[in-house]
């Protein structure tokens, strides 16, 4: 899209991106930055646009993550650099913004290329490499001039001596003038006791009838003529000499200026380029900050026309008024017509999508949510709004018709088409004629058109045609008021029956208006009713489905976590498992070799051959030596098929992975399963059984009390159940339990407390804490028993 061209440039103006632009622009650092927004236009190339949009992208990111990017010092010396090189003196300013600029550079440079250590960048770094070192330069100039612009005394002997003759012979007259004014019979000829300066000459302020008794000259006089500025004879010479030391001065100023422009001129070209270097980063980092003002988000690009906005939203309307539209245009269908009341965001609606098409093409990030996608298109026509003119005398339909022309002829395929009340301001019949027939041209040409309308033949033409779909926008008639969504999918209704109802018109009239309304209307207006109604119990089934998936999904997390948990301690019980049978290996191996050799040293002191006793001490050692395989953890396979369990059996509850106790038989399918504190029921199948419980385990289970009790068996357990029990009684029963298990090998073991007042579970834990057999503890997991559970790891 070229600027220049006025219809374009109307078409920028009625979408107000210019109004966008000018946000933009206030995020630029510098003047140079500021003049590439105003120039930005949107572009109709694909590769164009999507190397602009990761230039924005890439700023976004050191936006988010580095801060904002520096730009301090910078300035646009173009106009100082062009006057350098031809040979006009720069003054000291702007020569000390030449070296700031230089300065800002090396700077901004060094910044994007720490960032681009740990975050890929590589447009902006491609940008970075056009800027070229100064640093002589910056010098020479900043050790002539200071921060303040003034040129430094220091910046030549010669200046260092003027200025240094200057302030002795500028304080020499001001101290015989003091003298003057300090002398009592001089004052009384004085209209004040002071020196000043006239015409960089220091003089005395002499009444008017005392102008003869100074002799000198007088450079000036108060406005009532009462006051002379007197320079007296006797210091006309020493404020010549401080003149002819000033000239001095400024011919050496002149010459260190004229000197420091030639190098500036020296280095022009490479300067130039890194003004316009600096301007670009200035400018895109301008977009990243429109996007972060905005809450904008990248969207993704086609050239085939298709538009998805989600949650799509007008940028220069308030965030607390604005309504999001989701919008989908160019897949199914290419054109939507738009139906609705008045004031109930039509026009909003339209201008959104028009807006945010324009600033994607543009390298602009969009305020709607991620995953939005935006079509490059090679033009955006729009006609919205009334643009009736009393010069040229043209009526408001005469004015839409004009513009409707001129983009009829101007459309291509690849275009987008914004259609505002379309035949509006004519007879309803022929306006509604003449849009259907204005849309099925634009529709047959395969532009995507979005057109709102009051006419109700557009919705049955919207209904009949393939490739058009109706839309409206929301409208409360309990309220009274629209809502401004955008309802893609449904045709408006027309509500002023229900809204007259609602403002208490009397039912007879309402009833008698519409029997005078045709049937086929009113069969159109039930259908919508209908179909109102039936998408209001889609979106609250919608809602629904959307909470149980999110459920769903956590629930589905929440067990990926445990899984990864169990996975865990079975790697490192296996782990231990390992560990423990290398060294039983090593140790039966070394005991071995020792045996071995303890018979061939018998072998060499008893020729007469070894003793019986002897011989049989050392198979018994022998013996020993072989490492015993204790079972420090049962299989998780089964071992028995729980086609028939009973209460008390020890069990595998396969989908959980977690032994426990059967408690009951519910029915013929279920039992239920004592999971450490926690009982579920589950399906037999789901059951697999460990280990029958003995005659005495199978005994009915008995109430909990307040007594100890420790589940255990003839072997030891992996856990211990304190419920009920004070800390006194825990901690000596936690002792004994930890010594047995420390003594079976256990890697881990579960101690039951409950979940209580946590006096239990405290008092618990910080015994664990110092116990000598626990390498660390923790709280159990959801499928162990939660926090009615402590985990221990013994060493």
């Amino acid at each position: 899209m070229n600027r220049t061209n006025s219809y374009n440039h109307k078409i920028l103006t009625t979408l107000d991106f210019h109004a966008i632009i000018h946000k933009c622009a206030g995020h630029a650092a510098t003047t140079a930055g500021k003049q590439r927004v105003e120039e930005l236009e949107p572009s109709g190339e694909f590769q164009t646009v999507k190397q602009r949009l990761q230039a924005t992208e890439e700023a976004v990111n050191v936006d988010r993550l580095k801060g904002g990017a520096p730009f301090g010092g910078i300035r646009d010396i173009r106009p100082a650099i062009h006057r350098a090189r031809i040979g006009g003196m720069l003054n000291p300013g702007e020569l000390l913004d030449v070296a700031l600029t230089s300065q800002g550079g090396r700077r901004l440079e060094k910044f994007l290329a720490d960032v681009s250590d740990d975050h890929p960048i590589p447009i902006l770094l491609l940008l970075t490499e056009r800027i070229t070192d100064h640093k002589p330069l910056e010098d020479r100039i900043r050790g002539c001039i200071d921060d303040n612009a003034a040129v430094l005394d220091s910046a030549s002997t010669d200046l260092s001596r003027i200025r240094s003759e200057l302030r002795t012979s500028e304080s020499r007259a001001r101290e015989r003038l003091e003298q003057m004014v300090r002398t009592p019979s001089i004052q009384k000829m004085l209209q004040e006791n002071l020196v000043t300066i006239r015409g960089d000459r220091y003089v005395i302020p002499v009444k008017q009838e005392y102008r003869g008794h100074f002799g000198g000259m007088i450079h000036d006089q108060s406005a009532s003529g009462a006051t002379l500025f007197i320079e007296p004879e006797a210091v006309v010479q020493l404020n010549n000499r401080v003149r002819e030391l000033k000239l001095k001065e400024e011919a050496e100023v002149e010459k260190i200026l004229r000197a420091l422009s030639a190098l500036v001129a020296e280095a022009a070209d490479p300067l130039l380029v890194n003004v316009e270097a600096l301007a670009e980063l200035d400018f895109i980092f301008a977009k990243a900050g429109l996007a972060r003002e905005m809450k904008a988000t990248l969207p993704l690009l086609n050239d085939r026309g298709f538009i998805k906005l989600k949650r799509g939203r007008h940028p220069l309307i308030s965030p607390e008024h604005i309504v999001p539209i989701d919008v989908e245009l160019g897949n199914k269908y290419s054109t939507i017509i738009v139906t609705g009341p008045n004031t109930g965001g039509k026009t909003v609606s339209l201008k959104t999508v028009g807006l945010l098409s324009l600033m994607a093409m543009s390298g602009l990030f969009v305020p709607a949510e991620e995953g939005s996608q935006l079509c490059v298109f090679d033009a955006i026509y729009a006609d919205i709004g009334d643009e009736q003119s009393i010069e040229q005398n043209l009526s408001t339909f005469s004015s839409h018709m004009t513009n409707i022309i001129r983009i009829l002829k101007e459309m291509t395929p690849k275009s987008l088409v914004l259609l505002d009340e379309l035949g509006a301001g004519t007879d309803p019949a022929e306006g509604s004629a003449l849009a259907i027939s204005i849309l099925e041209h634009i529709h047959r040409m395969g532009c995507r058109v979005i057109a709102t309308t009051h006419y109700s033949e557009l919705k049955a033409y919207a209904f009949d045609r393939q490739g058009v779909i109706n839309a409206s926008m929301e409208f409360d008639v309990q309220t009274l008021r629209p809502t401004y969504r955008l309802l893609v999918g449904v045709p408006g209704r027309s509500n002023a029956f229900a809204i007259a109802e609602r403002l208490g018109l009397a039912k007879p009239i309402i009833e008698h208006a519409r029997g005078q309304v045709g049937e086929e209307d009113q069969r159109v207006e039930s259908m919508i009713a209908t179909l109102e109604e039936n998408r209001l119990q889609a979106e609250a089934e919608r809602v629904s489905a959307e909470q149980l998936r999110r459920e769903v999904e956590t629930l589905r997390e929440q067990l990926a976590r445990e899984r990864r948990s169990f996975d865990e301690q079975r790697d490192k019980l296996f782990e231990k498992a390992e560990r423990e049978a290398s060294d039983a290996v090593a140790k039966a191996r070394r005991e071995a070799d020792e045996v071995i050799a303890e018979l061939r040293r018998l072998q060499r002191e008893e020729a007469g051959g070894v003793k019986d006793h002897k011989l049989g001490e050392l198979k018994r050692k022998l013996n020993d030596a072989v490492p015993e395989l204790k079972a420090k953890h049962k299989p998780l396979t089964p071992k028995k098929k729980a086609d028939r369990v009973e209460p008390g059996d020890e069990v595998l509850v396969t989908s959980v992975g977690q032994r426990g106790h059967v408690v009951e038989l519910v029915g013929d399918q279920e039992v239920s399963v004592q999971l450490g504190i926690l009982k579920m029921k589950v399906n037999r199948s789901d059951v697999e059984l460990v280990k029958q419980a003995s005659a005495s385990q199978k005994k009915p289970p008995q109430q909990a009390t307040s007594t100890l009790k420790r589940t255990r068996d003839e072997n030891a357990k992996m856990e211990l159940d304190l419920r009920g029990a004070n800390v006194e009684e825990a901690i000596i029963e936690v002792d004994r339990f930890l010594d047995e298990s420390y003594l079976s090998n256990f890697g881990q073991v579960y101690i039951i407390h409950g979940k209580g007042t946590g006096v239990l579970r405290t008092g618990i834990q910080e015994f664990l804490r110092k116990h000598k057999h626990v390498k660390s503890y923790r709280m159990g997991n959801y499928n162990e028993g939660g926090a009615g559970v402590t985990v221990a790891e013994l060493k």
